[in-house]
């Protein structure tokens, strides 16, 4: 989790101001989603769902995992829509989505678990936090105090230049 957060940060980081490339980032960090929750498993056909409300223990993979699972989809996409409330929402749902549609369709022989969903849950809270700490810093160093010890007195205004240039004009032409 913290390895992907490290370097989900620093990516983002990088392109925090390109939102195409974020939105790309995104689309691609679906595919692991799908491929570790939706792709069918060989030889298990399951058709149940876990209804649990224990605090998984962070001591074995599958927590861990499943904290990290949505943390790139959910942390690009906040970068993108710079909407933290939204995407937590969205990933809630979408784990919640994943849980049900595994529960319902045994031929993916794979179990929902309500556990599952509360660590895609978790890391999505995490991710966009951490999204949303990004934008504020990049926001903090753009707008630290500009050196405003240049001389700026001969910085003219549009209409003082337009007048400026039509008296230069009418001077060359002949005219005063």
């Amino acid at each position: 989790m913290l390895l992907a957060a490290v370097v989900c940060a620093g990516v983002g980081y990088l392109f925090l101001r390109r939102r195409p490339v974020l939105w790309a980032l995104a689309a691609v960090s679906t595919v692991p989603v799908v491929a570790l929750t939706l792709v069918p498993t060989a030889g298990r056909s399951f058709a149940f769902c876990v209804v649990q409300f224990s605090v998984p223990t962070l001591r074995t993979v599958e927590p861990l995992a499943n904290l990290a699972l949505l943390f790139p989809l959910v942390f690009f996409a906040t970068l993108a829509t710079r909407r933290p409330l939204l995407m937590v929402v969205a990933g809630v749902v979408l784990s919640a989505a994943i849980e049900v549609f595994q529960g319902l369709v045994p031929a993916l022989g794979r179990a929902c678990d309500t556990n599952d969903w509360a660590m895609n849950s978790v890391g999505t809270v995490v991710a966009v936090l951490v999204a949303s700490a990004l934008i504020a810093l990049a926001g903090r160093a753009l707008s630290t105090p500009v050196d405003n010890s240049v001389d700026d007195s001969n910085v003219r205004s549009p209409r003082e230049l337009s007048t400026v240039v039509d008296k230069v004009g009418d001077e060359s032409n002949g005219r005063s």
